[in-house]
């Protein structure tokens, strides 16, 4: 599960950046006009590398995995895999209302799938697992959805207010989840 969740995350990447369309000029004004989706695109990438890594450790605590979990784990990569067309919709229309708040229902929905997945592990691998404890209460999950949330209804009041809560959303998840980490440490 790990190694193909690996490889469809890298699918995922590339096909973003090859999203990105090369400028026509060959000057440094030339890029000022690709400004905009560089920017989401940057955004997109430090998204599926938080993914890619808090996957990683939620993994590395799983010792037992059924078949629910990899439905949960595919229903994940949906969610991952549309972030490339709503980063280029959003970028490519600089920012509108609609795209923008599609792009947090994005967000939002992967963000969600990743909790059904986080349960589907915690079932999986019972009360008194590792990861059951590492994972606790996930308050920091919570947070999150809630800012997407916020973020979605803003797009349509202020775009880029919506844009600050994508981007400290991320800057939340940034560094990586230490609770598996630690645990796994301890033995």
């Amino acid at each position: 599960m790990e190694a193909f969740s690996d490889g469809v995350i890298a699918v995922i990447i590339t096909i973003m950046v090859l999203e990105m369309r090369v400028p026509h000029g060959t000057d440094l004004g030339a890029l000022r006009a690709t400004l905009p989706v560089f920017a989401v695109y940057l955004l997109s990438f430090v998204y599926l590398g938080i993914y890619w890594n808090n996957h990683h450790h939620l993994l590395y605590a799983a010792e037992r995995i059924d078949g629910r979990t990899l439905w949960a784990n595919l229903h994940l990569l949906f969610w991952l895999s549309l972030i490339p067309f709503t980063t280029g919709w959003m970028g490519e229309n600089r920012f509108a209302a609609v795209p923008t708040a599609v792009y947090g229902g994005v967000l939002i929905l992967a963000a969600l799938a990743y909790t059904i997945l986080q349960r589907s592990l915690l079932a999986a691998n019972g009360p008194d697992s590792v990861l059951a404890r590492a994972i606790g209460s996930d308050v920091k999950g919570m947070v999150s959805i809630g800012l997407y949330a916020i973020a979605i209804g803003l797009a349509f009041v202020n775009q880029w207010a919506s844009l600050a809560l994508y981007a400290t959303n991320a800057a939340l998840w940034l560094v990586p989840d230490r609770r598996i980490e630690r645990l796994i440490a301890r033995g």
